[in-house]
């Protein structure tokens, strides 16, 4: 995305990725776009397989007690959201900057950042069994949590915020019609579930499970009894869609800062930075943000010379962050079943889940976080 943001203001740009073409494309991930991020890829003219294959939804739905509730975005904010893989848009972005000439450089192997502090960064890696150096103005950093970037800013002047939650999500990819048609959050007493989608005929569900569950415990048939058993409606009715499952796995919940952003002419985005869980469906957004803050600094110092937007990068990306950070923490423990809690903290949990879907002023906050927040 970023190099796609500055070629189109004619900035080179040039992505090094460490996994294969096809590895990119076919890794599921996140698949809930802000209403800003959706436009943004019509902006940029990679949005016509998204508006023709994604979903658009006006809302989510919050069941409480075997009581489906209804959070109304389109009315309540008179925004939405949009269903579309991240791998889809992976796709579309790669095919995008390979008709520009200039394709990502794949199987990049031992990558290692150089002279961050000085007016001449490099980049040094091994590609195809030979050695090669990019020497750049700006070192971008998009290389995920377990990236080699975060490391180069030295650990003195580094500060983590982290937190690990006692609890995992189960998740399964199923060939399957979704059985709903709006993403469902579930409050269950024998723990949290999900049911999302990714296209009309592919469902993405998820189970609470602790953090330690195997997932060689969770037959197929097993998870689908426990998803029958927990999205089951106060007076029937529903019944999970059931289909062959192309993948299962087990996902844990953590909560993840790095501040600073930058260092010199380091700029770090997405997971090399933060992390939320996926609760909120912020993780995705959140790197598309801070890569559109980093290409307008950069635009504009390119321009004019002014750096001010890029000294001030980290500082404006975190805002958002920590916004999205707490909301997604809000989301994770509103509707997850704590281990160990006593009935006074479910009866709390109980109640602020009720206001949600019983208050507007309430329901209008989730609303506007969801579709995306201008921190």
């Amino acid at each position: 995305m970023l190099a796609r943001l500055l070629r189109l203001q004619g900035i080179d740009a040039v992505v090094l990725e460490q996994r294969s073409r096809d590895y990119c494309l076919a890794r599921v991930r996140a698949g809930v776009l802000e209403h800003d991020v959706a436009q943004l890829m019509r902006d940029l003219r990679v949005g016509a397989r998204m508006d023709r294959d994604g979903l658009v939804h006006e809302g989510i739905v919050l069941q409480v007690d075997g009581v489906p509730h209804r959070v109304d975005f389109a009315a309540l904010t008179g925004k939405s959201v949009m269903v579309y893989g991240q791998q889809e848009l992976t796709r579309d972005l790669i095919e995008e900057l390979e008709a520009d000439g200039e394709p990502p450089r794949f199987q990049a192997e031992g990558v290692v950042v150089h002279d961050v502090t000085t007016t001449t960064p490099r980049v040094t890696y091994r590609r195809g069994g030979a050695a090669q150096e990019l020497r750049c103005a700006i070192v971008a950093g998009c290389d995920g949590f377990h990236g080699v970037c975060r490391d180069v800013i030295p650990a003195a002047l580094r500060r983590t915020y982290e937190t690990a939650y006692p609890y995992a999500w189960l998740g399964i990819l199923a060939e399957a019609a979704p059985a709903t048609g709006e993403v469902l959050y579930n409050s269950h007493e024998r723990g949290f579930s999900l049911y999302s989608m990714r296209s009309h005929e592919v469902s993405r569900l998820y189970l609470q499970v602790p953090p330690d569950e195997r997932i060689e415990d969770w037959p197929d048939d097993r998870v689908w009894d426990e998803l029958d058993v927990r999205f089951a409606r106060a007076g029937g009715g529903f019944r999970v869609g059931r289909g062959p499952t192309t993948e299962k796995g087990i996902t844990p919940m953590r909560s993840f800062v790095s501040e600073p952003m930058q260092h010199g002419r380091l700029f770090l985005a997405g997971d090399a930075a933060h992390i939320v869980p996926p609760t909120g469906a912020k993780g995705l957004n959140l790197a598309l943000h801070d890569v559109g803050v980093l290409a307008d600094a950069l635009v504009a110092w390119y321009r004019t010379g002014d750096d001010a937007a890029l000294r001030a990068y980290s500082e404006t990306c975190l805002r958002k962050v920590w916004r999205a950070e707490h909301f997604s923490w809000w989301m994770t423990t509103m509707l997850h079943v704590p281990p160990g809690a006593d009935a006074f903290d479910l009866k709390l949990q109980k109640a602020q889940l009720r206001y949600v879907v019983h208050s507007r002023a309430a329901a209008a906050s989730l609303a506007e976080n969801y579709v995306g927040y201008d921190a």
